[in-house]
């Protein structure tokens, strides 16, 4: 049993000195944050979810209260290009785009990132016996890619916290 420990104990202190640990939440420079459009597409959905309390809507609620900071999602742009052809014509493999232009503003109106974008790629290959597998597969590639651009965003959002206390 001491030998299983021992073993266990020397295969975790290398995760420990190449400064490996799990990924945990971002700390967000802003205590409340609106996404807009509200109701717009896949990424505004998931920034809200993640946001949970510290979302605000874009009105000011009864008390008056505007958002610290607003994330405007500008444009969401899902793209499916045909990259190989076979020999007869027909496609064998696309490349799906997701695109998302956004900006960030300050509840004072400064804005804090100008508009910029966040651009995710992936190759599927192309069957035309299994059409439904690989539109499902394609969905699954799109979530995917929605959910790497929202912790790409959310990670940009955390390095501005950084940035400001090393200037201050």
């Amino acid at each position: 049993m001491q030998r299983r420990s021992a073993l266990v104990y020397l295969a975790a202190v290398p995760l420990t000195a190449c400064g490996f640990k799990l990924r945990t939440s971002q700390a967000l420079p802003y205590e409340t944050m609106a996404i807009s459009p509200e109701n717009g597409g896949g990424v505004a959905a998931d920034m809200v979810r993640y946001l949970g309390a510290a979302w605000r809507p874009m009105a000011p609620g009864r008390d008056g209260q505007v958002p610290d900071a607003t994330l405007y999602i500008l444009q969401e742009l899902r793209e499916k290009i045909v990259v190989a052809l076979n020999a007869s014509g027909q496609v064998r493999e696309y490349e799906l785009r997701l695109r998302v232009n956004y900006r960030l503003v300050t509840g004072r109106g400064e804005e804090v990132i100008p508009q910029a974008f966040i651009e995710q790629r992936r190759s599927i290959s192309f069957n035309e016996s299994a059409v439904l597998a690989k539109e499902a597969e394609e969905s699954l590639l799109y979530r995917d890619m929605q959910s790497d651009v929202v912790q790409q965003l959310l990670r940009r959002l955390a390095a501005l916290k950084t940035a400001s206390a090393k200037v201050q």
